[in-house]
């Protein structure tokens, strides 16, 4: 296989915490012939600086800049810049194995794909309990699905995350939507996919993805992440799956049999009881799959303390949940940075 030129593109805003990490295990990649186009939405973190520093050591790295401060934008930028045929897009949130770019390269082309990633391994973002338990609970089926992309391993799929593309396939779709300033990567593969160009997800290699610290940290992103799924299904409802809005439903179901025992108990015309037993079995079940999965975690890990798990995935999907629904009655103002 011909070594064709990669063009590795970065957004990155206020990320001085993980961006030298981010782009050091980019430089390390088995891949010589590339470029790193770092796209700095106007950090205010020494973020600027620390690409700048990188990019005077390595001339493969170039900074350019995003005034706009919008992820979609970014990437758009980056493409307009990229001197390669193929194109990675990539997060500073994540490290690489020295051979992602390399396998996914080689998958791309032997299952004839338009689109190649690896598997995203869910790290811990410091040694605490609390990062620990945010990072299992992203990287759980049960907290994330089956069909998430923290949890897939491989085959053809919806969307790919930190994938490698044949850059002028995004070209002819119009590059991404700048409308979005979030889940422009699942618009963007679902345009893909609607023109017959198919993309894989590779087990062959993998990246780790640095988690929330703490666990309102986490909550939080479940919230605005719920958020902009309600926000995308008014504006792209192709690129949505069922599976985004499983935790709405949740929610939803919560809230009537909390309404549904508030209105009785108002207007005393039916026991509440039958509610309330109702409400504790909707809770139970969760908790109960939670278990599961906590139960799981600790002997894959050996560990007590993903015995844990139960209540931060609870905890979880009702702030996803309530953020979708949220999105959807459009009466917050949702950020586009987290």
């Amino acid at each position: 296989m011909s070594k064709p030129f990669i063009s590795v593109i970065m957004p990155a805003f206020n990320e001085l915490d993980t961006i030298e990490d981010s782009i050091g295990s980019v430089l390390a990649q088995e891949t010589p012939d590339m470029e790193v186009l770092l796209v700095d939405g106007n950090s205010t973190d020494g973020t600027t600086e620390a690409i700048s520093r990188i990019a005077e050591r390595d001339n493969r790295v170039r900074l350019l800049h995003n005034p706009h401060r919008k992820t979609p934008c970014a990437f758009n930028i980056g493409l307009s810049a990229a001197r390669g045929e193929y194109v990675c897009i990539f997060g500073a949130h994540a490290v690489y194995a020295p051979d992602y770019i390399r396998v996914c390269l080689r998958e791309l082309l032997l299952h004839d794909a338009v689109g190649c990633s690896g598997r995203i391994v869910t790290v811990p973002a410091n040694r605490t309990l609390q990062a620990q338990l945010a990072a299992w609970t992203l990287g759980s089926r049960f907290g994330s699905s089956s069909r998430s992309v923290r949890t897939r391993t491989e085959g053809f799929a919806d969307t790919i995350p930190y994938p490698l593309f044949r850059k002028q396939a995004l070209l002819e779709i119009g590059g991404y939507d700048e409308s979005l300033d979030r889940n422009q990567d699942l618009d963007i593969n679902q345009r893909l996919r609607a023109r017959g160009y198919g993309l894989y997800l590779t087990a062959k290699t993998h990246c780790g993805y640095r988690g929330r610290p703490t666990i309102a940290a986490l909550w939080r992103y479940a919230f605005h992440t719920g958020s902009w799924n309600g926000v995308t299904l008014c504006r792209k409802p192709a690129s949505m799956s069922f599976r985004h809005f499983v935790p709405a439903l949740f929610v939803t179901a919560l809230l009537v049999l909390v309404g549904m025992g508030a209105f009785c108990e108002f207007l005393q015309v039916y026991s509440t009881s039958a509610v309330i037993k109702a409400l504790l079995v909707l809770v139970g079940v969760h908790l109960t799959l939670g278990v599961a999965a906590g139960a799981a975690t600790a002997m894959r890990t050996k560990a007590f303390a993903p015995l844990l798990l139960p209540i931060v995935i609870l905890g979880f999907h009702i702030a996803y949940g309530w953020g979708t629904l949220s999105g959807l009655s459009s009466k917050v103002r949702v950020p586009s940075h987290l």
